[in-house]
Order: C-alpha cells, then sequence, then structure tokens
C-alpha cells in the first residue's frame, strides 16, 4: 500500500534533479555548447560580438552624459558673469566637448559590432546619467514624472532591444552604395530635408526658441548621424576582417556626412541646454533621437541585395542557355533549360526529376 507514494516521491525527486540539471546548464557561461538558455555558454559566444557594441555604447552614453553637465555648468557660469562672453571661448565647456567626442567615439566603435536597433535604444544610460550629475551637481530638481521617465526608458529599452529583429550583416562599400541609392531611402532623406528646413526656417527667422525645435533638429541631424557611423564602422570593420573598402568614394562621402551632421548636432543641443535644465533636455533627446535612429536604421537596411546567380559551368548532356537562378524556396539549384529540376538528395547524391 506504500507503493504508490514511493514512487511519487521518486519521480518527484528525479523530476526536481533534472530541473536543477538543466538550470545549471543553462546558467553556465564559460563552457562553449554547454545549455541552450539565455545566460549559456552556446548563447554567450554566439552574441559575444554584439555584447562588445553594447559594453562601447553603455561606457559612450555615460561618458557623454557628464559631458553634457559640464557644457551646462559652463553656461551657467557664463550667465552668471557681469559681461559674458561666448560660449565656445570657455575652457570648461570645450573639456565638455572633449568628453563628448570621447563618447561619440566609443557609439561609433559600437555600431561596428551591433545592429542600430540594438545600439540606439541603449542612450537611456546618458539619460539616467545627466539626471543623477545634474541633481548632485548642478543642484537641479528631480520631479517624480523625471523618475517615471527614467523607468519608463528603460522598459522601453527592454523591449526594444530584446525584440527587435537581429540582422547582423556585413557592410561593405557596395552595400553601402546600394542602400544609399535605394529609392526608399531618398524619398525619407527628401523628406526630412524639408521638415528640417520647415523647422530652421521658424528657428532662424521667426525667433522660435522651443526646446521641441531644437531637439527634433538635432534628431533629424541624428539619423544621418547614426547611417553614416553604422556605414563608415561597417567599412572599416570590413576591411580589416576581409577586403580593403577604404578606397571607394562611398566611404569619404559617408565621412562627409558623418562630421557635418555631428557638428551640427552639437550647435543646437549646445542651444537646448543652455535654455532649458538637463533634466528636461536629456530625456526629450533621448526619446526623439532612439525614434529617429530606429526608423532611419530600418528604412536603411529594408532593401535586399539583389541575388547573384549561380554559374555551375557546363553539365553534360544539358544545352546551357544562361546561368542558374537559385531557389529560395526549396533544395533545388534551379531550372534547366528544358524545364528539368537539377536538385541534391539529402544523402548528397545529385539526381534529376
Amino acid at each position: 500500500e506504500f507503493a504508490p507514494s514511493h514512487t511519487a516521491d521518486k519521480d518527484g525527486r528525479m523530476a526536481a534533479s533534472a530541473a536543477v540539471d538543466e538550470l545549471s546548464r543553462n546558467f553556465t557561461y564559460w563552457s562553449p555548447g554547454a545549455g541552450n538558455g539565455s545566460l549559456s555558454g552556446a548563447w554567450y559566444l554566439g552574441n559575444q560580438i554584439h555584447l562588445s557594441g553594447v559594453l562601447l555604447a553603455i561606457l559612450g552614453n555615460l561618458v557623454m552624459s557628464i559631458s553634457l553637465n559640464i557644457q551646462k555648468y559652463s553656461h551657467v557660469q557664463l550667465a552668471h558673469q557681469e559681461h559674458p562672453g561666448p560660449y565656445f571661448k570657455s575652457v570648461l565647456w570645450w573639456a565638455g566637448t572633449a568628453l563628448m567626442a570621447m563618447g561619440e567615439t566609443g557609439n561609433f566603435a559600437a555600431y561596428g559590432f551591433a545592429p542600430i536597433t540594438l545600439i540606439a535604444p541603449l542612450g537611456c544610460m546618458s539619460v539616467t546619467g545627466s539626471a543623477i550629475i545634474s541633481v548632485m551637481f548642478l543642484k537641479e530638481n528631480l520631479r517624480a514624472s523625471d523618475l517615471l521617465g527614467m523607468t519608463l526608458a528603460f522598459a522601453g529599452t527592454y523591449l526594444l532591444v530584446n525584440f527587435a529583429p537581429n540582422r547582423s550583416q556585413s557592410i561593405s562599400a557596395r552595400t553601402v552604395h546600394y542602400y544609399f541609392v535605394g529609392w526608399q531611402f531618398l524619398i525619407y532623406v527628401i523628406l526630412e530635408i524639408l521638415i528640417f528646413c520647415i523647422l530652421l526656417y521658424f528657428h532662424k527667422r521667426k525667433g522660435v526658441k522651443h526646446m521641441v525645435i531644437l531637439l527634433t533638429l538635432v534628431a533629424l541631424l541624428a539619423s544621418l548621424t547614426v547611417i553614416s557611423v553604422k556605414a563608415v564602422s561597417g567599412m572599416i570593420t570590413f576591411s580589416v576582417m576581409d577586403q580593403m573598402q577604404l578606397t571607394y568614394p562611398i566611404f569619404y562621402i559617408m565621412c562627409i556626412i558623418m562630421i557635418a551632421s555631428c557638428v551640427f548636432q552639437v550647435k543646437f543641443l549646445n542651444q537646448a541646454t543652455k535654455l532649458y535644465n538637463t533634466t528636461m533636455v536629456v530625456p526629450v533627446n533621448h526619446v526623439f533621437f532612439t525614434t529617429s535612429a530606429i526608423i532611419a536604421g530600418e528604412i536603411w537596411g529594408s532593401e535586399h541585395l539583389p541575388q547573384s546567380y549561380i554559374d555551375f559551368g557546363n553539365i553534360p548532356g544539358k544545352q546551357m542557355l544562361d546561368k542558374i537562378q537559385p531557389d529560395s524556396n526549396g533544395l533545388s539549384y534551379g531550372t534547366l533549360p528544358d524545364g528539368s529540376v537539377s536538385t541534391k538528395s539529402q544523402s548528397g547524391e545529385k539526381k534529376e526529376d
């Protein structure tokens, strides 16, 4: 009469032991091929390059948060002077600019290791860092809405990083040129230029200094910066790992776009930090920047490169009229001139239907 109870206890111990073994396998970081969970060694090895990009982006954004607050502090100091001079003559402002360049360099390197949809949302680290530094050193107020905004920023970053399409692609000069002249990207750039000109007209001619106007100008420029940075860093990575790409004109075109968009971004962002508190500017800029970067990145990579034909050479007994086009929907290599299909069986033997 005790047999059923004994069997149930044994089954329970076996199930618990199996669960512990599975858990230990999934949390084994350093054993190649151990486990298949999200924290397993296989997962780590498969995403090691992306993790390098994530770490670079986090460090870069933290450095940028420090730089923005240093520049804000220089604006505050100049405002309290009896005869304030231009901010670009301030040594402190240039120190902040140097730190910003370092942070942007980290982000630049990060785009060479990971997709735009993974790196762009990590700007929330800049939001949090700026909020903490501005409260501690600039004595700005941290409201409950600011804390709620930071929480939502982290939640949104988690969702974007986990559910965004994970596409890794080697970026060559040919790839950049193909995307650059694609009709989707050209339409996007034309619309962006029109919006930018309209906002710039209200800002310069009408004297509109609203924070949304300034940060929208920054975001529009940032979309071009992200695309050009991704292209330049990708071509440099491709040159190091595979074949030299730095001799193509498209590389230098993207470099010019990157530098010009960065310079004007800094200009408008400085105007915003001069007029408004850092705790207001940084979160809004993060939202605008992330949205603009992801949209631009998705449009930039929305086109598929044309698939090349495969030339198998002369096939005995068949008259070759043209090259054979691969069939992406099945195991077929393509259709031969008489309509027959040449395939490979699972055993590796070639057969004709």
